[in-house]
């Protein structure tokens, strides 16, 4: 009831004289603060951990009933599985261009126990006082502090893009304005797991998906804390290796320098595949490889340079890539290493040798690499450096055959993507930001991270674009989880501007 009430609240029409549209959704957002961050508390109080799907039912089915509040035509898309999407359509008429608005609404696993406070679903409103964050009460009259954060998990990866754009619809209906482009949504909720089901689901409804383009409202803003449109994002795919040693445990006094050891060997094995300074090391690993092109080179290097903060910030005394800046970086592949495991340290440490270690590893991709063919380079990798590779746990006759044996699991691939930034829906969102911006919004051609664009552009062949409006400080995937008030603030700013000026500025192509 609470929730439903704060809603026909932030919808009673305003009347504002005399101001720019943009000045009336703002004006109406400042008196209606409080309920607006209370829908957003209350969004975010319902558990998403990708593998609980009983709790994934509960957000899917809350979204379908936010989006009918707005008059969105909303339903379940879902191939018998659960999570399904939550697809909306709002029709503008007279509109002759269609976008669909992505955002997920599945998150990151937790750990209670790390998070302050100790309720990762408990959404709690805070201001820093010095290095720390003070828990405040959400208020119910006047205006937030921008600065202060809200923390759940989903605040800010990605629950916050979904508020944003039910609330841009909102104050454009409260406002008397109207979108002038036809708008559909698109909320996944295996974002988080490999988007299992997602490629099945796109080619069954590739007729009631059909669009001009797709805006994928995730990730954070610039570390400027400067909006942002992204042209491209890295494709991922994550293996898991296990190297053998004795079947038990063995001193390392009586055995140590005979008896090999898993944890030398897997620390040889991860050190050959990449140097300390980023390269690659897997023979023909880069053949794949384009080049950033001298258009988005000068891209990146218009950005505004944040890397001696962020080295400061994170107590970093050198960074990989000769001194290369970051977004140069993230421009090229990458190999890391998300875990190593072998034996124990401290005080549970013992004079012994294991049985086996075990390494973790992502890798990042750039256009025209598949997972197919890095996994296909390491394996070939692994051989050629005197590795037996198996892809079940190794067998007795195989251990005792082989001086070095590692079991490979491979995870799911996505492939990189990216639009040229001369695309028309590419020209019409940064044409629309920049004017709402009164300044040029910033172009980045990548993203350091991934998402299943890939399978949207192969599917549908339509064109991409990321828009997010997280803090880039919002520790998503980590504990504590944020999202800064202010960003919500852009975001809703954002979405009403792009729902009601990205086609005028869309260059309309002659036959």
């Amino acid at each position: 009831m609470r929730a439903r009430a704060a809603v026909f609240g932030l919808l009673l029409p305003v009347v504002i004289t005399g101001q720019s549209a943009r000045d009336q959704i703002r004006q109406w957002r400042e008196a209606r603060e409080p309920q607006i961050v209370q829908e957003f508390a209350d969004f975010l109080k319902i558990p998403n951990v990708a593998a609980d799907t009983q709790n994934l039912r509960r957000n899917a089915t809350e979204i379908v009933a936010m989006l009918a509040r707005r008059g969105v035509d909303a339903r379940l898309l879902t191939n018998g599985a659960w999570p399904p999407v939550v697809y909306g359509e709002l029709k503008a008429p007279g509109a002759t261009r269609t976008i669909v608005l992505y955002a997920h609404y599945d998150g990151q696993p937790v750990d209670a126990k790390e998070w302050k406070g100790g309720a990762p679903f408990t959404p709690t409103l805070r201001d820093q006082r010095g290095s720390d964050w003070v828990d405040i009460p959400f208020p119910t009259t006047g205006r937030l502090n921008p600065e202060s954060r809200i923390f759940a998990r989903g605040a800010g990866d990605d629950k916050a893009p979904i508020t944003a754009i039910l609330t841009a619809l909102d104050a454009l209906k409260a406002t008397g304005q109207r979108p002038t482009i036809n708008l559909k949504f698109f909320f996944e909720g295996e974002e988080e797991s490999n988007s299992a089901h997602l490629e099945g689901l796109l080619q069954r409804n590739a007729n009631l998906l059909r669009a001009d383009a797709w805006l994928f409202c995730d990730s954070p803003v610039h570390s400027s804390r400067q909006m942002q449109v992204v042209y491209g994002v890295r494709g991922a795919m994550g293996l898991e290796l296990t190297v053998y040693g004795p079947t038990r445990a063995m001193h390392s006094g009586h055995y140590g320098n005979w008896v090999p050891n898993p944890g030398i060997l897997v620390a040889e094995l991860v050190t050959s595949l990449r140097n300390a300074d980023g390269r690659i090391l897997i023979k023909d690993f880069y053949d794949d490889v384009v080049p950033p092109t001298p258009a988005e080179l000068k891209a990146v290097r218009a950005l505004p340079n944040t890397d001696a903060a962020i080295r400061q910030d994170l107590l970093i005394g050198a960074t990989e890539g000769n001194g290369a800046l970051l977004a140069e970086r993230i421009m090229l592949p990458g190999l890391n290493i998300r875990g190593l495991k072998v034996g124990q340290v401290e005080g549970l440490a013992a004079n012994a040798i294991a049985t086996e270690a075990k390494a973790s590893i992502d890798f990042r991709l750039v256009p025209k690499q598949t997972p197919e063919r890095i996994r296909a380079l390491v394996e070939a990798h692994l051989n050629a450096t005197g590795w037996f590779v198996t892809h079940a746990a190794a067998t007795d006759a195989e251990r005792l055959a082989h001086p070095k044996v590692v079991r490979v699991t491979w995870g799911g691939g996505d492939e990189a993507s990216r639009v040229q930034q001369d695309e028309p829906v590419a020209v019409a969102l940064a044409g629309t930001l920049d004017e709402l911006l009164g300044k040029p919004v910033l172009r980045l051609p990548t993203m350091g991270g991934s998402l299943p664009t890939h399978l949207f552009e192969r599917t549908l062949h339509v064109p991409l674009i990321v828009f997010p409006i997280a803090n880039h400080d919002d520790n998503q995937h980590a504990k504590d989880e944020n999202l800064r008030i202010q960003n919500l603030w852009d975001g809703i700013d954002a979405f009403a501007a792009i729902m009601t000026r990205m086609d005028t500025k869309w260059p309309r192509v002659v036959p």
